[in-house]
């Protein structure tokens, strides 16, 4: 039955995608007859965007679907899994096509000849070379007298960057929210109230965001420095909800979501009034270029912070840190001026103290956040005695055979029943039971400190199989 699942599934989407790329845009064109070219081509662009929205939607009721009927099983860990892979590649690809259109714009803005040889009509030209070719770019300062047919939008990478975004945190975070959402040491919550406390918090976020763009204070110096008051606001309220690693993840998708409702909201909806003016030969509002812009660069800001949150589960020195959420708003405010001074840099403007202080704020993070100088140990520790403590406390999630209630495989592979592996993987259990103590997750099955610096003892002493 499962399997019969599966393949409807799969079967569904890639029979929307021949749909959506052969034979939608004959059936559009047909009835479009009577209109333009132009025309028939804006009705496919519009229909195919309100498709995929479509496809998107009934694919994520399936995925949860499939979640519920699975749950419980064998099937559970199993399916997790592939689902956790598929959202990750997925998630990992647009998010590069996104960013790096979003670099690259940046820097054609910087970079572009505002002076040699420009005509009235345009802002800057560039010359570039790439891949065997010479490409010559013109930028417009407002619209040229005809809008080309073809017109390239970049829209849809950041549209799937957050969807798919938005599918990882209900496959990682919210299926199994009581385990990897909720720490009751942290605070007492259902699982319904701290999904409902998550997804809101992004909207939240996008609201306060807007309204201070549209206030006189979003064209000031002050922007900034309220800007990340308030985002310092936001990580330390995800760490006092949140157990401290899906804090992390939901300040990265806060910030996601913002950036892609600029695009939605914002930046789109600009960039087609302003089409759709040149093409009525009507005057075109710059102010609309200009707000865009400004969303756009606010976006590119974003992304190192957003980046290192991406991958700061895999890094437990920084969420697993006891003030977790001031290490990740100095991350974010040492990353943003390390795209600060490029940006600068791409303009032609050298600013000699913007990226030594982001060094110097990163390389604080790094020395706050080192491990406290270990006790002695006053007397040699036996592996009997170290395996004694996995199997009370680990081994219930990281075996063969998982006995966990919401693990039914062992998280990342890692298993603890054969012995060599613990020794194998000593490094690690280091770094995340008692450096960090982010092990076990939420101290669910009750680690004491004491455990912690036996298994600490028998490490320094060598990690010896006797």
């Amino acid at each position: 039955m499962l399997n019969i699942i599966i393949f409807v599934v799969l079967g569904f989407i890639l029979f929307m995608m021949f749909f959506i790329e052969h034979k939608f845009p004959s059936i559009v064109k047909k009835a479009s007859e009577h209109r333009d070219e132009e025309y028939f081509h804006e009705k496919v662009e519009v229909s195919r965007g309100f498709i995929y929205a479509a496809i998107v939607l009934v694919v994520v009721l399936m995925i949860a679907a499939l979640y519920m009927m699975v749950k419980g099983t064998p099937y559970e860990g199993h399916i997790m899994e592939w689902l956790n892979i598929i959202m990750r590649v997925m998630h990992v690809t647009f998010g590069i096509a996104w960013i790096g259109a979003s670099f690259y714009f940046v820097w054609l803005e910087n970079a572009l000849n505002r002076k040699d040889g420009v005509r009235d009509e345009l802002a800057g030209n560039l010359w570039a070379i790439h891949g065997g070719g010479f490409y010559y770019l013109e930028k417009y300062k407002v619209a040229p007298q005809q809008v080309p047919k073809q017109l390239h939008w970049f829209k849809y990478e950041a549209y799937f960057t957050w969807l798919s975004g938005f599918c990882m945190m209900f496959i990682v975070y919210y299926f199994n929210a009581k385990a990897m959402l909720v720490d009751d040491t942290v605070l007492k919550l259902t699982a319904a109230q701290a999904i409902g406390i998550g997804i809101g918090s992004l909207v939240v976020g996008w609201v306060i965001y807007d309204l201070l763009c549209k206030t006189p204070l979003a064209r000031s110096k002050w922007f900034a420095p309220v800007g990340f008051v308030l985002l310092v606001a936001f990580a330390w309220g995800y760490a006092n909800v949140f157990n401290s690693r899906a804090a992390y993840i939901h300040f990265g998708a806060m910030l996601g979501t913002i950036m892609a409702a600029n695009v939605f909201f914002v930046i789109i909806p600009a960039q087609k009034a302003m089409v759709n003016a040149a093409k009525q030969g009507k005057p075109v509002n710059p102010e609309l270029g200009k707000h865009a812009g400004l969303r756009s660069l606010h976006n590119n800001y974003f992304t190192l912070p957003v980046l290192f949150v991406m991958v700061s589960n895999h890094f437990p020195s920084t969420f697993g840190h006891q003030y977790s959420w001031a290490v990740l708003a100095a991350i974010s405010v040492g990353a943003a001026g390390v795209k600060h001074y490029l940006n600068l840099k791409e303009r032609g403007q050298y600013n000699i103290w913007v990226m030594p202080v982001s060094a110097l704020i990163l390389l604080a993070v790094a020395f706050v956040t080192a491990p406290p100088k270990p006790g002695a140990c006053k007397e040699n520790i036996s592996y009997a005695e170290v395996n004694a403590i996995i199997t009370t406390r680990c081994i219930q999630c990281h075996s063969s055979k998982p006995t966990d209630d919401v693990y039914t495989a062992p998280p990342n592979g890692v298993t603890y029943d054969i012995p060599a592996n613990i020794v194998k993987l000593k490094d690690q259990v280091m770094q995340r039971v008692v450096v960090t103590k982010t092990m076990p997750l939420n101290n669910k099955t009750g680690m004491t400190p004491e455990e912690r610096d036996v298994i600490r003892c028998w490490i320094e002493q060598g990690a010896k199989m006797k």
